[in-house]
This record gives C-alpha cells, sequence and structure tokens, in this order.
C-alpha cells in the first residue's frame, strides 16, 4: 500500500452520508486518499484548498448543486483541469448525460454505483489526467 502522500486524493461530493460514507471506506482499501464534501459549495472550498487529483459529484444537493458546483469548479484557474467525474441518480435523462460532459464532467455515472465501477472509472481518468502527468514530472 502507498503511504498517503503518494496516493491520489479523490473528493467524493454527495449529499447523501450512506453514499459518502461507503465509497470514503472502499477507496483507501484500493490505493486511493478520500475527503468528503456535502454539498457544492463545500466542494468548491476543499477543491481549492486541496487540489483533490478527481472529484466525484453528485449533481442535486441542497444549496449549491453539483451543476454550479462545476461550473465554479472549471472557472478556477487551479482547478479547471481536475477530472470531475459525475455520480448520480438521474438515469432516466439522457440529456443531463450530455448536458454533465459539456460543463467539463470527464465521465457520468448513475447510481447505484458498485464501489469497484467508480474505483475503475477513477483508474481510467487518473490515467489521462494532466495533473498526475504534471506531478509526475
Amino acid at each position: 500500500m502507498l503511504p498517503a502522500a503518494t496516493k491520489p486524493l479523490v473528493l467524493i461530493v454527495d449529499d447523501n452520508r450512506d453514499t459518502r460514507d461507503m465509497y470514503a471506506v472502499y477507496l483507501p482499501l484500493v490505493g486511493y486518499s478520500v475527503e468528503t464534501a456535502t454539498d457544492g459549495r463545500e466542494a468548491v472550498i476543499k477543491a481549492l484548498a486541496l487540489y483533490p487529483d478527481v472529484i466525484v459529484m453528485d449533481l442535486q444537493m441542497p444549496g449549491l448543486d453539483g451543476w454550479r458546483a462545476m461550473r465554479e469548479i472549471r472557472g478556477n484557474a487551479r482547478t479547471a483541469a481536475t477530472p470531475i467525474i459525475v455520480l448520480t441518480g438521474h438515469d432516466f435523462k439522457d440529456y443531463l448525460r450530455h448536458s454533465a460532459l459539456a460543463e467539463g464532467a470527464w465521465s457520468y455515472l448513475v447510481k447505484p454505483c458498485l464501489p469497484e465501477r467508480l474505483a475503475h472509472e477513477i483508474e481510467v481518468r487518473l490515467s489521462v489526467s494532466p495533473i498526475q502527468t504534471a506531478r509526475a514530472v
């Protein structure tokens, strides 16, 4: 297992505690450091403070939702290139997938999503992330 300082940091953003906890327990077991946020405002604050390697973002949350949080994260030069994986319960509206990708999401997953599936998607995104490439230099 890698030391915490070398593990990629994943920020899990979801207003559902069970969802956050499930991924926060599983992802460290497969080599990731995890921070969590309960809404979009906390996600933006943590993204700017922690520079996560990947953000996993729910779309529908009270207060600042995932859509607006993605816009704020993309609008800041320090976090503009951070991969964002949307993880939402909205599977019945295909146009949401296209809209999320247009807003800057790198992936769109639908709940329920097994932790193994999310870990695989994180791995894929990190393999092409300019953030990881820059940190490796």
